[in-house]
């Protein structure tokens, strides 16, 4: 698909290969060692990672959450940062930066001119582009698409070099032409967005190898690839608690028990454990691509405000923790309700979304590597906290932000 139409591009009067950009996300947002694998760009998808630091954790885009702390980034090659544009000291070398103006869970992002430009000149020293997120100029305006030609006006002259519009291109471009005859965005202006766009073609080797390579295929799902996801997976596991008692702890487990039940509508299903942002858009349930924590969801079919366990996971929790010894291991994008069971647990993780190599899961518990990872972010008691974050007046969290236990590997079988 992607050299159907870099063919078409290639066929026009100057012959300049495009850049096919693809949203996926990449990698793990909380670990060390989060990459873009490399034969994403010779399969033709030329950008990029999605990373954000998402500080309301109803919306739908939390999953693809760097930290409540702006993290510095983890970068293999070109990266974008999908963020809201107040966010100033987040990144640092980075290729391409997509900036969204969306209205998030309806908290409505400031959108002004000169907010606007101030976070482009004070962050982009960079040899790289700006891009816009998906639709992002028709929600400048309230409602969205008010007054086209101003938000136009207001992305291109703060800095904005290119412009995801995926419905109605034709309403773009002849938006803009009137506005640069008029000098309303100076021909400069114009001239330095496709400077830089051009620039990243040149270092990324389109103009001399504009197709994709079909040998890289051969790298997709390769072991060496699913031992760094695993390796993710162990790292991203954040321990709650552990054990009734801090005396008594219950992990690891002992190598050898001789009976495990594991029950849970997300304990053997890879759509569950994957998310969004999968095979499609808004994820899947299965484990032929045809325990606790949340059905997959991406962007805005995510945003949510009653973030409380969906059944059958309370019900699970229920008779399971009030039956044997229980460790509950939460898969979700972000932090939920868990308070009302916190008592009948013995043991308690965050897994987050271990996507499909979910061994690392199993072999934390189990003591073949032990638990090191800290919160991401706050995770609230109830929900009538929310928004809830570090520096609040009233910050009394179910965990803090930093907090996680630890444990040490076993040595014993």
């Amino acid at each position: 698909m992607v050299n159907d139409f870099q063919r078409g591009s290639l066929s026009t009067r100057l012959g300049i290969p495009m850049i096919y950009g693809t949203d996926a996300v990449h990698g793990n947002g909380n670990t060390y060692k989060a990459t873009i694998f490399p034969h994403n760009v010779g399969l033709g998808a030329t950008r990029q990672v999605v990373g954000c630091a998402k500080h309301y954790v109803g919306d739908g885009g939390t999953t693809n959450g760097i930290n409540a702390n702006n993290t510095v980034i983890s970068r293999h090659g070109l990266l974008s940062i999908h963020m809201p544009p107040y966010y100033h000291s987040i990144i640092k070398g980075v290729a391409t930066v997509m900036v969204s103006y969306s209205s998030w869970n309806g908290i409505k992002m400031h959108t002004s001119h000169d907010l606007i430009t101030g976070f482009l000149k004070n962050t982009l020293r960079f040899r790289g582009f700006v891009i816009s997120d998906w639709s992002a100029l028709d929600v400048i305006t309230t409602p969205p698409g008010a007054n086209y030609s101003h938000s136009i006006e207001v992305a291109i002259n703060a800095g904005i070099d290119m412009v995801m519009t995926p419905f109605n291109y034709t309403r773009f471009i002849d938006g803009i032409t009137p506005l640069v005859k008029k000098n309303v965005i100076p021909m400069s202006r114009i001239d330095d967005a496709v400077r830089r766009i051009l620039r990243v073609k040149f270092v990324m080797g389109l103009f001399q190898n504009p197709l994709a390579d079909h040998s890289m295929a051969k790298y997709l799902g390769i072991q060496k690839h699913r031992e760094l996801a695993r390796e993710a997976v162990r790292k991203s596991l954040v321990l709650l608690k552990n054990g009734k008692s801090a005396d008594k702890p219950l992990l690891p487990l002992p190598k050898k028990a001789s009976k495990i039940l594991v029950a849970g509508s997300h304990a053997d299903n890879h759509g569950y454990q994957c998310g969004g942002w999968t095979i499609n858009w808004q994820g899947f349930s299965g484990n032929n691509f045809t325990s606790v924590g949340e059905h997959p969801y991406a962007e805005s079919l995510g945003d949510k405000l009653n973030l409380k366990i969906r059944e059958p996971g309370p019900g699970t929790i229920t008779n399971v923790c009030g039956a044997v010894k229980c460790i509950v291991i939460i898969i979700s994008g972000r932090p939920l309700v868990i308070q009302p069971y916190l008592s009948t647990i013995d043991a308690l993780a965050a897994a987050w979304l271990p996507g499909t190599e979910g061994q690392g899961v199993a072999e934390v518990l189990f003591g073949h590597y032990g638990f090191t990872r800290k919160l991401p972010r706050t995770w609230f008691k109830t929900l009538d906290q929310l928004p809830m974050n570090v520096g609040d007046p009233h910050y009394d969290p179910l965990f803090p932000f930093g907090f996680g236990l630890t444990t040490k590997p076993s040595k014993t079988n």
